[in-house]
C-alpha cells in the first residue's frame, strides 16, 4: 500500500533531515536527505556503522570520484538501516506491539489501511494473521534525495579543473543513480540542461515496459510554464518527471525563490485545471524520444504527481490543499524542526526555534549565492560571524566550497562568505573614500554573508557528537515565517496527529491562515521593490514591478472569490479572511499609485 499517508518532509538545510528516513521511513513517512555535503555525509556513515555494527571502510579525498562513491555508500547504508528497522516492525512480536499500535494511531481515521487493520483486531489479536496483513499491506517511507541545480561548482585536482561530470551536482547525481535505492531525486531551483542531460547517461531513470521506473524524477516548480518547459526539457531525452513539487516563493524556508506576484492559490489552480493537458503534452514528447533513442516503451501510460508546500499549519489548510486542490501530498517542513524523532537539530537551537515569533523570522542576504534566505535571528552561527566582524576578522575560512562562486577577484571562484573575500572587498571599499553613512551600509552587505556549508552542517555534527577541526558551534538554521505559530518541541505522533486533525500544537489563536500569510509577504516584498528603486526607473525594473502588481490584483480577486463561496471550509476564518483581503486590495491600490509616480519621472 504505497503513500500511506498525505503529507511528506522536505528536504531541511543540510544536516536537519540528512538522517530522517531512518527515523520515520518505517512509520510509512517520506522523507527527503540533501546530497550537497559529501564530507558531512561520510562522517555520519561512519557513525551510524559503528551504531548498528556495520562494516566500515572510510573513502578519503585521496580515493577517485570520492565525492560521489561517498553519496552512494551513504544512500546504501540509510536503506539499509531503515529496512532493518521496517523488518523489525513486520516481524511482530509481542514485543513489537507498541511500535505497530503507534504506527496505526499516526493514521488519519478515514485511512483505509487503519480502518483495515481495525476490523482485522477488533475481535482478537492474532500475531500470525497481523503479521501477514502488514506484509501485505503496508510499505516504508520513500528515501528521497534533493539536489540544488545550481549548486554545481567545479572540482580541481592540483589547481586543474576535472571534467563536467566531476562537478558537485553531477558528482551527487551519479551518487544517487548509482545508489540502491528505488526512490526519487528531486531537483530544486530551476533548470541545469546540462546536469538535465547528464541523466540520459543512468538507465535507471528511463521507464521499463511495465511503465515501472527504478528511480524517479521530481522537480521542484513555482509555477506551472516552469513545470511545462523543464518537463518538456527532460522528456525530449526519453526522461520522465514523476511529480511536479509545487512550493510557495515566499511562504517556506530555507532560500526563497519569490514568483513575479503569483500567488500559491492561482499557481495551484492552474495546475489542477491543466494537469491532463501536461500530462498529456509531456508525454507525447517522451514517447517520441524513447522511439527515437530505440528504448524501452513502457506499456500503459506513467502517473504523474502534483504535491506542494510551504506554510501550511494547520489540518484544515492539508486537507483544503488535498481536497480542492486535488495534490496528492503536502509538505510540512519547518514544524517538525521542533520534532527531535524526525528531524536532527541541536538542542541550543531547538529551545531558539520554539521561542521564535514573526519579530525573530525574517528574509536575508546572508547566502552566498545571492537569493534572499529565511533566517532566524540571533542563531549561534549569527553571534559568531558578528564577533568576527567585532574583532576586525569578517569572514569564514572557507574548508567546503561548495558555495564557491565568485571570480571578482580570483581565477578559481570563491566564496562570498570567505574571509579571503571578504578581505578583498572591504579592500576595494576603502579604497573609495565614502561617506560614513553609505560606507558603514555597503561594509555592511559585505559582512553580512554567512558560511551555510558549515552553520547548516553544525547540527548534525552536534548532536551525533562527531569531532571536526576547526570545532563546529555556529549552528545555521533556516525556518520558514510558519515557524512563529509552533512554539513547543513535540513527539513524531503529536506532530502527525496535529497534521490529521486528532490533536492541535498551535497554542496561539492569532495565526494567519496560509493563503493570506503568503499574499501579505508578496505585498511586503513588492513594497521593498518599490523602495530599491531609484529616481530613474530601469524599463527591467518598470517590467517587473507593473507585472507583480497585475499578478498579484489577479491573485486578490482570485481567493476574494475563493473565500466567498467555500461553505463550510474555514468557516471560522471567513470573515477575518474576506477582511484581509479587502485591507490588501486598498494596500496595493496604495503602491500602484507609487509605481504609477516612477513611471511617470
Amino acid at each position: 500500500m504505497k503513500n500511506i499517508h498525505s503529507f511528506h518532509i522536505p528536504v531541511m538545510g543540510l544536516g536537519f533531515t540528512i538522517d530522517s528516513p531512518i527515523k520515520v521511513s518505517q512509520y510509512g513517512i517520506d522523507s527527503v536527505i540533501s546530497l550537497a555535503d559529501d564530507t558531512l555525509l561520510e562522517q555520519l556513515r561512519k557513525k551510524y556503522s559503528e551504531k548498528y555494527n556495520i562494516p566500515f571502510t572510510e573513502i578519503t579525498q585521496k580515493t577517485n570520484d570520492y565525492r560521489a562513491k561517498r553519496i552512494t555508500s551513504y544512500l546504501d547504508l540509510m536503506k539499509r538501516i531503515a529496512e532493518m528497522k521496517f523488518e523489525d516492525f513486520k516481524s511482530t512480536s509481542l514485543d513489537t506491539v507498541e511500535k505497530i499500535k503507534k504506527y496505526f494511531e499516526m493514521l488519519p481515521e478515514a485511512s483505509n489501511a487503519k480502518q483495515e487493520f481495525k476490523k482485522l483486531t477488533s475481535k482478537s489479536f492474532n500475531l500470525k494473521s497481523v503479521k501477514q496483513w502488514i506484509k501485505d499491506n503496508l510499505s516504508m517511507g520513500s528515501i528521497d534525495v534533493n539536489i540544488m541545480t545550481k549548486v554545481d561548482g567545479k572540482n580541481y585536482v592540483k589547481n586543474e579543473p576535472l571534467p563536467i561530470e566531476y562537478n558537485d551536482a553531477h558528482a551527487a547525481l551519479r551518487g544517487f543513480a548509482n545508489s540502491q535505492l528505488n526512490s526519487s531525486i528531486i531537483f530544486s531551483a530551476g533548470m541545469n540542461p546540462p546536469l538535465f542531460a547528464y541523466i540520459e547517461q543512468f538507465d535507471d531513470f528511463f521507464p521499463n515496459e511495465n511503465g515501472e521506473i527504478e528511480k524517479k524524477i521530481i522537480l521542484k516548480v513555482s509555477d506551472y510554464r516552469s513545470a511545462l518547459i523543464q518537463g518538456t526539457f527532460l522528456a525530449k531525452k526519453g526522461l520522465w518527471v514523476s511529480e511536479y513539487r509545487i512550493e510557495s516563493g515566499l511562504n517556506c524556508g530555507g532560500h526563497a525563490f519569490a514568483t513575479d506576484g503569483y500567488l500559491l492559490g492561482p499557481i495551484l489552480e492552474e495546475f489542477k485545471t491543466k494537469k491532463s493537458d501536461l500530462h498529456e503534452t509531456v508525454y507525447e514528447v517522451l514517447i517520441n524520444a524513447l522511439s527515437t533513442k530505440d528504448r524501452v516503451l513502457p506499456n500503459k501510460e506513467l502517473d504523474m504527481r502534483i504535491t506542494t508546500q510551504g506554510g501550511v499549519g494547520t489540518a484544515e489548510e492539508h486537507q483544503f490543499l488535498l481536497d480542492h486542490y486535488n495534490v496528492d501530498s503536502v509538505g510540512w517542513g519547518s514544524p517538525f524542526l521542533l520534532v527531535p524523532e524526525a528531524t536532527t537539530v541541536d538542542e541550543v537551537t531547538l529551545n531558539k526555534l520554539s521561542l521564535a515569533t514573526e519579530k525573530d523570522l525574517y528574509l536575508s542576504n546572508i547566502s552566498p549565492l545571492g537569493v534572499q534566505f529565511n533566517n532566524l535571528k540571533g542563531n549561534t552561527k549569527e553571534i559568531e560571524k558578528l564577533k568576527l566582524v567585532d574583532k576586525n576578522k569578517p569572514g569564514s575560512p572557507c574548508l567546503k566550497k561548495h558555495l564557491s562562486f565568485n571570480t571578482e577577484f580570483t581565477e578559481k571562484s570563491i566564496c562570498t562568505a570567505s574571509s579571503q573575500y571578504q578581505k578583498h572587498k572591504i579592500n576595494e571599499l576603502n579604497a573609495q573614500a565614502l561617506p560614513p553613512a553609505e560606507y558603514e551600509k555597503k561594509y555592511n552587505l559585505i559582512v553580512e554573508k554567512e558560511c551555510l556549508c558549515m552553520g547548516l552542517s553544525a547540527p548534525a555534527l552536534m548532536v551525533n557528537d562527531i569531532n571536526m577541526k576547526p570545532i563546529v558551534t555556529g549552528v545555521s538554521v533556516c525556518p520558514g515565517p510558519n515557524m512563529a505559530y509552533f512554539s513547543k518541541i513535540v513527539g513524531l505522533k503529536e506532530m502527525v496527529n496535529h497534521i490529521y486533525g486528532a490533536t492541535n500544537v498551535i497554542s496561539r489563536t492569532d495565526r494567519p491562515n496560509m493563503f493570506i500569510k503568503e499574499l501579505k509577504m508578496y505585498l511586503d516584498y513588492l513594497k521593498n521593490k518599490i523602495d530599491e528603486t531609484s529616481q530613474t526607473i530601469t524599463k527591467k525594473q518598470e517590467k517587473l514591478l507593473v507585472k507583480m502588481s497585475r499578478n498579484m490584483s489577479d491573485g486578490i480577486n482570485y481567493y476574494y472569490d475563493m473565500f466567498s463561496s467555500l461553505g463550510n471550509t474555514f468557516k471560522k476564518e471567513q470573515g477575518s479572511i474576506l477582511s484581509e483581503i479587502k485591507a490588501s486590495t486598498n494596500y496595493l491600490q496604495v503602491l500602484d499609485k507609487r509605481i504609477a509616480l516612477l513611471l511617470s519621472k
